[in-house]
């Protein structure tokens, strides 16, 4: 059972659906397996999480 996993910032509920729609179709293309032996996690992380070039994304956006 294949699991793909994405980490991201907040995410819509209709980017989430879309993701896990055409991640679940392009693996399934791509390594021959079908599109139900699939999972797809996503993990939503806030910016004050996030570091980027040693500066938080939470100060970056102010």
């Amino acid at each position: 059972m294949p699991v793909i996993t994405l980490e991201a910032g907040k995410l819509n509920k209709e980017q989430k659906s879309q993701l896990v729609k055409e991640f679940t179709n392009t693996a399934s293309k791509i390594m021959n397996v079908p599109e139900q032996a699939f999972i797809v996690l996503i993990k939503e992380n806030e910016p004050e999480n996030i570091g980027v070039g040693g500066q938080l994304l939470a100060k970056r956006n102010h």
